[in-house]
């Protein structure tokens, strides 16, 4: 992967340092798109064959070419000044040249042998610059021969393949005990053979190859200094927090004591089989407990998630596979889409009930929402606008049915008992505080899971909070109903307040605890501009479950099998109504100038393509009657899937894609997707697993297991600290 240096980073870097560029014209194009990742008003110009001086005194950057177009006694001095001369040494040496002898000798072999031969006096200069400074000695590029002029004919491809051949196998030897500290450039060479036909007169590169060429040039020493995400090539392996170094011994105990129960159970397993009863030829059964016990699947669990743990941290924290940058098509984003729809259309079933947004229709929902979501990641298509919008979109339905579930459920139910709320917190947050402390990234990376917690949280004190109103209570008096609806008033009063009011937000999420949770790269701005994009979507969730519970209460809604939902005049009006709601939301997203723009507005009107989808999904009886069971499976994993890919899916925490097999991008998303996959599912049944041996109902084992919890986090906070 590669970064793409703004000149702010360029200048980060290099500050106070000297990098020569030494060699022919080739060498003077790199230099040229080097130092324009510096100062991109550097203009090419000045006399071709002399040196060019570059310097930026601000930053304290100098950067030189050295014309020297030959491997030869000049070159030769120029290099062994900078050895006898510490302080004119440059940090960084990239020098290069050939295609001048082949041409000025007219390709004769003789010129060969004197190009090794130059070039193996001039070896051990280089290899004791190396010791202290980068060096790179630039392959040469292939031509393009029909488009070379007359006096540039005798330079051909198989002669250039000569030179790079004698070059690599002198200063790659050039050590006899160890590797050569003089690093081969060969990418311009590989750029070339790609885009060498563009070339204007056949020898010198197309700008924009030689612009890629000049950035990784800037990765290959600026990444280990600077050390961008998404910047995978250079960088130094990370070394392991304390934290990690503890969950590594805690996983590798659980395994252990894992292999070390089943050993025993084995054999007890054996020695309780039925034997057979010689005098009566029957056998005897002795009474067999075949009940897993807790302990049995705490230690199973934790096995299998620590060898999870240990699959993520190889994908994306050990530099074992590689990485590689998104590149948007429109056909990489739409043809998945099309592929996962007809399948989804393909595999489709009876509902058990008909209810609006019944437990069927909602997992299906989110199944196919994660799934395009997880399209629009690996594709890289935020930077296409109208796709972004539409994402946006599916992100603020995840909240509304964030609102509209939870809000339901402690409606009809009345339960604000503490073990569904932590039941609650522990399904959401498992993961991801796992993966905190296993890939070292604060809980703000994983936006969306502090997302639905705080507003979970903002939900269950809304209600909790005296006087509790449930529907029961509501039943018996309209004024009930009033007293929701003016908790819901003063509930909107306070999200208007915080979103207009990013100094009071920032303070609440700046106190401790809570910061250490909430912000992201030293300050909470990142948590606000993600909690305020979709602030008010979790309140029309919670007011649509009011009302639709209020109606379905009154018998108004016909939820029958095959019935409209109102009558077919209304249900036609409505359903028009809706369809032009949700074309006319899309018409505007496709039409936005920039995010920005976008952004402001989408709070407001983003619940308009939200209710238009539900209308049209619930209001005709024979939609309402069937889902879809390929997505409804996805959507019962889909928080699963949407953490897992940033690491195991996509790569370098999601700015790049995970390559599992090089060279054959198909396979590889096709292997990586049914790892990613299967390890979503599996980390989803170890999740309820751990929940109910975690969480244990009675109130009593409850709070002891949360004081546990809350020393756990405690000592968390000290180990993040030392």
């Amino acid at each position: 992967m590669m970064h793409k240096y703004k000149i702010s980073e360029a200048k980060n870097c290099l500050v106070d340092k000297h990098i020569a560029f030494i060699g022919d014209s080739r060498i003077r194009q790199l230099f040229y798109s080097f130092v324009k990742i510096i100062n991109p008003q550097f203009k090419e110009e000045g006399n071709k064959h002399e040196n060019i001086p570059f310097e930026d005194r601000i930053a304290s950057v100098k950067v030189d070419f050295l014309w020297h177009p030959e491997v030869n006694g000049s070159m030769k001095q120029c290099i062994k000044v900078w050895t006898e001369d510490s302080a004119a040494k440059p940090h960084v040496i990239v020098a290069g040249a050939a295609t001048w002898s082949i041409k000025i000798h007219n390709g004769s072999n003789e010129a060969l042998s004197q190009y090794k031969m130059n070039i193996t006096s001039i070896a051990p200069l280089l290899e004791k610059l190396a010791k202290t400074s980068d060096v790179y000695w630039v392959l040469q590029d292939p031509v393009y021969e029909d488009l070379l002029s007359e006096n540039r004919k005798m330079i051909t491809n198989e002669k250039i393949d000569a030179y790079n051949e004698a070059a690599v196998s002198i200063l790659n030897s050039s050590t006899r005990n160890s590797k050569s500290n003089v690093k081969m450039f060969s990418v311009s060479k590989l750029i070339a053979q790609e885009t060498i036909m563009e070339s204007l007169d056949g020898l010198h590169l197309p700008e924009s190859s030689r612009e890629t060429s000049a950035m990784i040039l800037m990765n290959v020493y600026c990444n280990k200094i600077l050390k961008p995400v998404d910047g995978s090539c250079c960088q130094p392996r990370p070394p392991l927090t304390l934290i990690q170094k503890l969950a590594a011994c805690f996983f590798t105990l659980s395994i252990i004591g894992y292999l070390i129960f089943y050993i025993i159970h084995r054999n007890a397993h054996r020695k309780n089989k039925p034997c057979a009863d010689l005098e009566s030829g029957e056998e005897k059964k002795n009474i067999i407990n075949t009940s897993v016990s807790p302990l049995e699947i705490l230690l199973q669990s934790l096995c299998k998630l620590g060898l999870i743990m240990a699959y993520f941290y190889m994908c994306d924290r050990a530099n074992l596979f590689m990485k590689e940058n998104k590149f948007y098509t429109h056909s990489t984003f739409f043809i998945p889409i099309i592929y996962i729809l007809v399948l989804g259309v393909f595999y489709n079933e009876n509902t058990k009930e008909t209810k609006v947004l019944n437990r069927e229709q909602t997992d299906e929902w989110k199944g196919w929402m994660q799934l395009v979501i997880l399209i629009y990641h690996i594709s890289g298509a935020s930077t296409f606008l109208p796709v972004y919008m539409h994402i946006r979109v599916l992100v603020a339905a995840y909240l509304f049915q964030t609102g509209y579930g939870h809000f339901s459920y402690f409606w009809i139910k009345g339960d604000f008992g503490i073990h569904r709320v932590c039941q609650v917190l522990f399904r959401l947050n498992f993961l991801v505080v796992v993966l905190c402390i296993v890939m070292d990234r604060p809980y703000q990376f994983y936006y969306f899971v502090p997302l639905v917690t705080v507003w979970f949280m903002i939900i269950y004190v809304t209600l909790a909070l005296w006087p509790q109103i449930i529907q029961k209570k509501a039943n018996g008096s309209c004024f009930w109903h009033f007293g929701l609806l003016l908790k819901l008033a003063l509930l909107l009063l306070c999200i208007c307040f915080l979103a207009y009011s990013q100094g009071a937000f920032e303070k609440i999420f700046s106190l401790w605890p809570l910061s250490k949770c909430f912000e992201l790269k030293g300050n909470v701005y990142e948590w606000w501009f993600r909690w305020r994009l979709d602030r008010y979507v979790v309140f029309h969730g919670m007011l649509f479950a009011f009302i639709y519970l209020a109606l379905q209460k009154r018998q108004i809604l016909s939820e029958g099998k095959g019935e409209p939902l109102f009558s077919n005049k209304i249900s036609n009006v409505l359903l028009f109504i809706s369809v032009v709601s949700f074309l006319t939301y899309s018409i505007w997203a496709s039409s936005c100038k920039n995010k920005a723009e976008c952004n402001e507005l989408h709070p407001s009107v983003s619940v308009v393509q939200i209710l238009a989808f539900i209308l049209i999904r619930n209001i005709p009886g024979y939609a309402r009657s069937v889902y879809s069971s390929f997505f409804a499976w996805f959507g019962k994993i889909s928080l699963e899937l949407f953490i897992c890919q940033y690491h195991i899916w996509l790569a370098a925490d999601t700015r790049g894609i995970l390559v599992l097999i090089p060279g054959n991008p198909m396979l590889n998303i096709i292997v990586s997707t049914f790892i990613f996959v299967c390890v979503a599912h599996e980390i989803s049944q170890i999740t309820n697993d751990l929940a109910q041996i975690i969480i244990p109902k009675d109130n009593a084992s409850l709070l002891k297991r949360l004081a546990c919890i809350a020393a756990f986090f405690c000592g968390l906070l000290i180990l993040s600290a030392i």
